[in-house]
């Protein structure tokens, strides 16, 4: 499947059943990648963060493979200025495949065929960066009327750990907003939005939401439970979008929209997520996850893991440690 201009968990049998019961489940998904990303410039002057590498893989090709692994068939790309090369990167290249043909190397062969075959990836023009709730808005004509997926394009989670399933199952079983939450320290409550919540009645680490706060500080935060970069959202949002006026930095809020929905009656739930989460969105994220993904490689992890434990444990790391 190619790119067009415009342009598949962790889930019980029983849930799934039920989704597919009681509604339909989402099978399109928007990644907003419009941003400056400036806190790794000069590296991202001309390329897109999300094109960064981790080993041998950019970011959003984690990314969308983690939507195909769980159903998704078509992606939209929200770009801005300069940053065609993502769906560059998900078209065919017939000069490439050749040669890698004509080697022998068929490996790496059906590794560059297969970016090609994930989903059916779109893009749309994001003409100033407003905020996320822009940016999810902008995507109204394509998505229509069905429920759908926003993944933000600097995190992923472990292949063998899915979050997306089930989180895709819940929102079809309620026809509301489902979101995805981590626990984290109380000292972190100031860098999320955080969510006041109630149990619910669909199981263990699935809850109620009952309010949003957006970054509190850890005095006034409603729970330990922190918004990361996943949400199944209906349709309604769109409008929801449309009547919410600039917040902050004169940004459009996805947040702001979503509490008007449920302060409306539409049912919000969010997922505990227990895996391990990939956050590439800060330099220091982004190394983490280029280390972590690459001592897992039954390629590299041996030898790379031999160097960085010798390292670590040299006078470089030490000198770098006084600096």
């Amino acid at each position: 499947m190619s790119g067009h201009e415009l342009s598949k968990g962790a889930v019980t049998p029983q849930m799934t059943t039920q989704a597919h019961a009681t509604g339909r489940r989402a099978v399109k998904a928007v990644i907003p990648a419009a941003g400056l990303a400036t806190r790794f410039l000069p590296a991202t002057k001309a390329v897109p963060k999300e094109l960064l590498p981790v080993v041998d893989r950019p970011v959003l090709q984690y990314i969308v493979e983690e939507a195909a692994a769980a159903g998704i068939t078509d992606v939209l790309l929200v770009t801005g200025r300069g940053k065609t090369s993502m769906v560059d990167h998900f078209d065919r290249r017939p000069d490439i495949e050749a040669r890698l043909e004509k080697k022998g190397d068929l490996e790496r062969l059906a590794a560059v065929r297969r970016t090609s075959d994930l989903a059916d990836i779109y893009t749309c023009r994001q003409g100033e960066p407003l905020g996320l709730g822009h940016a999810v808005g902008v995507a109204g004509s394509h998505i229509g009327d069905n429920a759908f997926a926003v993944l933000l394009g600097d995190e992923f989670v472990e292949e063998d750990q899915p979050l997306l399933p089930a989180m895709l199952d819940l929102q079809a079983q309620t026809g509301g907003i489902v979101l995805a939450f981590i626990e984290v320290s109380p000292e972190e409550t100031s860098r999320y939005g955080i969510a006041s919540v109630k149990p619910s009645s669909f199981g263990e680490d699935i809850v109620e939401v009952t309010g949003l706060v957006e970054k509190p500080k850890p005095e006034e935060a409603p729970s330990n439970l922190a918004v990361v970069g996943r949400y199944i959202l209906p349709a309604t949002i769109f409008e929801a979008i449309h009547n919410t006026k600039p917040g902050s930095g004169g940004e459009i809020q996805l947040t702001d929209a979503m509490a008007q929905l449920l302060a409306e009656g539409t049912p919000v739930h969010g997922i505990v997520y227990r895996g391990h989460r990939y956050d590439t969105g800060m330099p220091l994220g982004y190394l983490q996850a280029v280390v972590e993904l690459a001592v897992k490689r039954s390629d590299l992890g041996a030898e790379f893991s031999s160097w960085l434990t010798d390292f670590v444990a040299s006078d470089k790391m030490t000198k770098a440690g006084d600096k």
